[in-house]
């Protein structure tokens, strides 16, 4: 059976809105170290600001110690400032060759944080999820009015939305899942 065009239109945007929030939660600092951490910091490359992770190889050593080797070694004193300037709160050990970012153990405290900061930023998904089914229900009632769609197939285009809905609201709470457990282990 071809999926309707306002359903596969649902599903993309539905896609979008996971991927989203995927990436936010890439970016929130757990106790393990990601290369993704650094991802917004730029640093000035002979005056162009430019994502670290464009001027190095980024690896994760030992489990949290994240490892910045510099392709250019004059400019391992400019990632070093850039990542102090930075909102990722750990201070660079720069030894002449590589910067190392050590990760300490989150608290009890902060992984509750943490966790509570992942949970909205997923209930932000959620809200999008269904934004786009709002939208996409409003254009089906839309096409039933103006004679485009029999109300039949209306219904069923409506019941189909919804469990589309439903299943990327079940992915989002799987995505949760997966980062409270990132968040919480030790």
């Amino acid at each position: 059976m071809r999926t309707h065009p306002l359903i596969s239109q649902a599903k993309e945007k539905m896609e979008k809105s996971i991927e989203a929030i995927k990436n936010e939660l890439n970016h929130l600092r757990t106790g393990r170290p990601s290369a993704s951490l650094l991802e917004e910091i730029k640093a000035d490359y002979y005056g162009t600001p430019t994502p670290i992770s464009q001027l190095s190889t980024i690896s994760v050593s030992e489990s949290r110690t994240l490892v910045i080797k510099p392709w250019d070694r004059n400019m391992i004193g400019v990632i070093e400032k850039a990542i102090q300037a930075s909102d990722l709160g750990i201070n660079p050990v720069n030894d002449g060759t590589v910067v190392r970012l050590v990760f300490p153990s989150p608290t009890t405290e902060q992984r509750k944080h943490l966790s509570k900061r992942a949970k909205s930023m997923v209930e932000e998904g959620k809200v999008a999820v269904r934004n786009v089914r709002r939208e996409i229900m409003k254009e089906i009632k839309e096409k039933k009015e103006n004679g485009e769609i029999p109300e039949d197939d209306a219904k069923s285009l409506e019941d189909e939305l919804q469990k589309v809905t439903n299943e990327y609201v079940e992915k989002l709470d799987g995505v949760y899942s997966e980062k409270e457990r990132e968040i919480m282990e030790f």
